[in-house]
């Protein structure tokens, strides 16, 4: 047992699986709906919730971990973070933001409600605005953040203080990140169940 769970991309693939089996079961509002649309919508919908909860888990990850603890980390155990873990989270962090914000705008087009970017329909007013709290995080992620913690983390030549300045630059747009974050699950959560 011990090595099926050493194996991360088996443990992924048995997930997936059992999410299938799930979603097949009589009761789990796919197995019997009706058209191939419920069937993407819901498949969407879960990829959604999955590469948001990496993002979102990721940023969280970042702004309640790793940002407040590196100072207190010793100077010969820096390099550890910085060269192996950040950019690695770095990764996941970026892509999933962009596939968050790419399966919510399938979703909302499966849904008919890609005009909610519009804002001015008071029905999906609400959904409206999480997808724009979405966008601009998702910005931030891909022309801000990454950009900067290239610079930072010494993955793009920088002198010291330009790395210094990319990193300030970097913790203010992930704490931004972290204020939209919270309107944003609101609004999501609040417009489908609220």
């Amino acid at each position: 047992m011990g090595k099926f769970f050493e194996n991360l991309n088996g443990v992924l693939i048995a997930g997936l699986v059992l999410a299938v089996l799930i979603a097949l079961l009589p009761d789990s509002g796919y197995a019997n709906s009706v058209g191939a649309n419920n069937l993407w919508l819901g498949i969407f919908q879960w990829l959604h919730v999955f590469f948001g909860i990496t993002w979102i888990g990721l940023l969280y990850y970042f702004n309640f971990v790793q940002i407040p603890t590196m100072p207190t980390v010793p100077a010969e155990l820096k390099p550890g973070v910085s060269k192996y873990i950040a950019p690695k989270a770095l990764f996941y962090f970026r892509w999933g933001a962009a596939f968050t914000v790419l399966t919510g705008l399938i979703v909302a087009y499966l849904y008919g409600e890609e005009k909610a970017l519009l804002l001015n329909d008071p029905n999906n007013r609400l959904i409206g605005i999480g997808m724009w709290l979405a966008l601009i995080m998702a910005f931030n992620v891909w022309f801000v953040i990454w950009p900067a913690q290239k610079k930072a983390l010494g993955l793009v030549e920088a002198d010291a203080d330009t790395k210094a300045a990319a990193a300030k630059t970097a913790m203010i747009f992930s704490r931004t990140n972290t204020l939209l974050s919270l309107p944003m699950l609101y609004a999501m959560i609040a417009a489908n169940h609220g």
